[in-house]
């Protein structure tokens, strides 16, 4: 069993873990933000013909040669093309056609111009400048030609994705079935939402705090409630819980106290510890294994340490599991906004938020930096690291940092 592993090379050994996958078709209606199971592709042009972007008249550029506010060119109109009807008859040379935004440009046409350019009757279009050939049309495609990529196979099916598959008549859209995650809170000081608060005891936050960070990248977490510090009993429940699950979360019991049980009841179950323990702080208390290949993660029973620990190391194998090809957290540098007072023996894990000033980019703490504080993960969009070994930092110090 491996024991304080560096924080990089615990996440890479969770990510390179097997990550089965199931697909189905979902309606179209029903794809927002699931995640697409294949690339697709375009089938149709968008536009799928060449039309006209408003209300005007389409005619020959050519004709037009030498029209000016004096002298302007004079053409007969030989139809109205409203939206969605096909044009009856070729555009010839002295010859226009009176046409509403979106219809479909006649052919022989290669120009339009909007109608308050113009003066007109009810026979004839005045056009009082040069128009050249290939002026104010939407030629077919120019938006999206077949064959381009619409979404990529991994990629979140966002609002604009679902426009392209509905300009395409994609009805459903093959994604990537959820997987299930059972969440289990383990310890004897716990008591349930709804439940009156006994005396020195705490209310189990970590089981809806976990399952709300899987749910947000497309996990179907279970709540599976929380279970006194027995190893049996603890191992009965993650029995039951990877029997119906892709994988299990625990938190509590992954420390080395008298009342810490995960490791003893991981083991009970027969299950391959992959590690236990990572060099980080807060975080750092954590245990992975794998059992009937599903993976068993055991987390912090500190909330803020516990969300730490899935987000630095555990959050990429579960994006992975989820199906998504962005898995890991973009890597940004910025300045440190305030003065960090600390030595940082183990890697240092900062919750803050980013800031942009006069072009610089900030990270500033954003509270109490606790295992325990849960009210800096508000506002925390930035884990900011420390590397082992380093002294107090100045404000201004530049430390990398992952969007989260």
């Amino acid at each position: 069993m491996l024991r304080n592993l560096d924080t990089d090379v615990a996440c890479r050994l969770l990510f390179e873990q097997e990550a089965a996958h199931q697909t189905e078709a979902v309606r179209l209606g029903d794809a927002l933000l699931r995640i697409s199971a294949q690339s697709v592709y375009a089938k149709i042009p968008i536009p799928p013909f060449d039309r006209s972007p408003y209300d005007g008249y389409a005619f020959r550029g050519e004709d037009t040669q030498g029209a000016v506010s004096g002298a302007p060119a004079v053409l007969s109109i030989i139809e109205e093309i409203p939206a969605g009807t096909e044009p009856r008859y070729k555009i010839a040379p002295g010859q226009a056609a009176k046409i509403l935004t979106g219809a479909p440009i006649p052919k022989g046409a290669n120009a339009t111009i909007k109608y308050e350019s113009t003066k007109f009757t009810s026979d004839n279009v005045r056009i009082f400048e040069e128009v050249a050939p290939n002026t104010d049309i939407v030629y077919a495609g120019a938006d999206v030609m077949p064959g381009n990529t619409l979404a990529s196979k991994g990629s979140i099916i966002t609002a604009p994705i679902i426009s392209a598959f509905a300009n395409q008549g994609f009805g459903s859209v093959e994604v990537f079935a959820k997987p299930v995650i059972s969440v289990i809170s383990t310890g004897s000081e716990l008591c349930e939402i709804g439940e009156a608060l006994r005396p020195s005891a705490i209310y189990n936050s970590n089981a809806h705090t976990i399952s709300a960070y899987l749910s947000d990248v497309g996990a179907v977490a279970v709540n599976c409630g929380s279970i006194p510090d027995e190893p049996e009993l603890i191992s009965e429940r993650i029995r039951s819980a990877l029997d119906k699950s892709d994988m299990v979360i625990t938190t509590g019991g992954a420390s080395v106290g008298d009342y810490d049980w995960a490791v003893d009841a991981t083991r009970k179950l027969g299950a391959k510890i992959l590690f236990w323990k990572a060099s980080m702080r807060p975080g750092g208390s954590i245990l992975a294994a794998v059992c009937d290949g599903k993976l068993i993660l055991g987390l912090s029973g500190n909330p803020a340490a516990a969300v730490i620990g899935l987000l630095r190391i555990g959050m990429p194998y579960i994006k992975k599991l989820c199906g998504r090809a962005d898995c890991f957290f973009p890597e940004i540098s910025v300045a440190l906004r305030d003065a960090l007072g600390k030595d940082s023996p183990k890697m240092r894990i900062l919750r803050g938020f980013l800031e942009v000033e006069n072009g610089v980019a900030y990270f500033a703490q954003s509270g109490s930096q606790g295992s325990e504080a849960v009210s800096s993960l508000a506002k925390c969009d930035l884990l900011g690291e420390i590397p082992p070994g380093s002294p107090p930092l100045p404000a201004g110090a530049i430390i990398k940092a992952y969007r989260i």
